[in-house]
């Protein structure tokens, strides 16, 4: 009982770190944007913000291996336990991939980076076709489970979203770090590229607060 309320602990916190830590991204972006603030002040949001946001990181690459395991624990989940703990390890490589690009500090790491991008679109692509053939009844899965695995590719398609969107930020900062000023463009290219991310971000929110729903109402 201790071991099947500890692995239910896990996957509880995924949706708490993910949306506090979104929450507490989304309220430095502000900071960010400012042009009241300094450079510097606005160069410590960014940095707080990068930060902050690698709790939403980390709960989604974790949202799948624990939500398998305490499905296998509870007998929802007919899959081998080697299955289970192949997903584990494999979901803690790709975490300590996705720590390593954070704690490189920006520095260039395009290798790294496109293998973090291939295994988010296999991710993606494994997410949608196991949803869906389980709301084909294809596969054995309980529908919450289904609704949740399509719910979760959501969310990885919403990120790979997000970081296109953000492509044309990283000049205007590179930009304003240089020079130690901002300038009006610059100004305004950092608030659109915030501005045009939003939507996503609460996008996602939503989709973690119906996942988190799915969860409890565990719909068959």
């Amino acid at each position: 009982m201790a071991g099947l309320a500890l692995v239910s602990l896990l996957h509880i916190l995924v949706p708490v770190y993910w949306l506090g830590g979104d929450l507490g991204a989304f309220y430095s972006s502000s900071f960010l944007i400012d042009p009241r603030r300094s450079v510097k002040e606005r160069m410590m949001a960014l940095t707080i913000l990068n930060t902050i946001d690698m709790a939403p990181r980390t709960t989604l690459i974790m949202a799948l291996p624990t939500g398998l395991l305490l499905g296998w624990a509870k007998g929802w989940l007919t899959v081998p336990g080697i299955a289970v703990l192949a997903l584990w390890l494999a979901a803690l490589a790709w975490l300590a991939l996705a720590w390593a690009l954070h704690l490189r500090h920006g520095a260039p790491a395009p290798g790294l980076r496109r293998i973090d991008l291939t295994i988010r679109w296999v991710v993606l692509a494994g997410l949608t076709v196991a949803g869906l053939l389980g709301l084909a009844h294809r596969i054995n899965l309980p529908l919450f489970i289904a609704l949740k695995l399509l719910i979760l590719a959501g969310a990885v398609a919403l990120g790979l979203l997000i970081r296109r969107l953000l492509v044309p930020l990283f000049p205007p900062i590179a930009q304003m770090r240089r020079s130690g000023e901002s300038t009006p463009e610059g100004d305004r290219a950092i608030a659109g590229v915030i501005a045009r991310t939003r939507p996503a971000v609460l996008l996602i929110w939503l989709l973690v607060l119906a996942a988190s729903l799915l969860g409890l109402a565990k719909p068959v």
